[in-house]
């Protein structure tokens, strides 16, 4: 099961999360918060796998909760679901330690995913949010040719895709493959490149060096 404990001042908001989450067989919401304040000590004392963060909350604010719960155990994984998708709140939120990025007007399909994908050490991100990062990475670094050896055809197909910033169900709709093959051929082009994450294997597609 995935630990997970919600954190957003609207109460109608971790409602619906919660019955999101309650109806699937592998994931359990331990906790609720609604506030960074309360959510501190929370994550603490019921240890959850997943953190599902907002943003903007009154008092303590996501960014810095996400800071204070990964000092205390930075093994927690802090997935922000936010309305605010600006870069004033994208690279705070990563600066402060959260594994990926949703927006609240995503569909629950991709929600879930992040949360399971945030578990198991991935990093999630809406598809305009990781092209608006794959973009200013692009225009901040200077390019290096691509030095992955032994892609198959479908692969570099896959990892094109990627860099567009396409979300695993829409690289499955573009190439008419099943989403587990896609997810497949995602995990053996991180090995393949190196990319410990997402974002990286976007950058590694559009040839740029990231920073270490």
């Amino acid at each position: 099961m995935i630990r997970v404990l919600l954190v957003d001042d609207q109460h109608l908001i971790r409602a619906g999360l919660r019955m999101l989450c309650d109806a699937q067989p592998d994931i359990e919401v331990v906790g609720e918060a609604d506030n960074g304040r309360e959510a501190i000590p929370l994550a603490g004392r019921l240890l959850p796998d997943v953190v599902v963060m907002d943003l903007r909350m009154p008092g303590v604010d996501g960014i810095t909760a996400t800071s204070r719960i990964l000092a205390d155990r930075p093994s927690t994984r802090i997935l922000v679901l936010t309305t605010f998708g600006d870069d004033d709140h994208l690279y705070p939120a990563l600066t402060a330690g959260a594994c990926g990025f949703l927006l609240k007007d995503a569909p629950p399909t991709e929600l879930l995913d992040g949360i399971r994908r945030a578990a198991v050490g991935d990093s999630p991100f809406s598809p305009e949010v990781l092209r608006r990062l794959v973009q200013r990475a692009v225009h901040a670094r200077p390019e290096t040719p691509r030095q992955a050896q032994g892609l198959t055809a479908r692969e570099r197909d896959v990892l094109d895709l990627v860099a567009e910033g396409l979300s695993n169900t829409e690289i499955a709709e573009r190439l008419h493959i099943g989403v587990t093959t896609v997810k497949t051929h995602i995990t053996s082009l991180m090995t393949k490149t190196d990319s410990p994450n997402r974002v990286r294997l976007a950058l590694f597609a559009r040839g740029v060096r990231p920073t270490p």
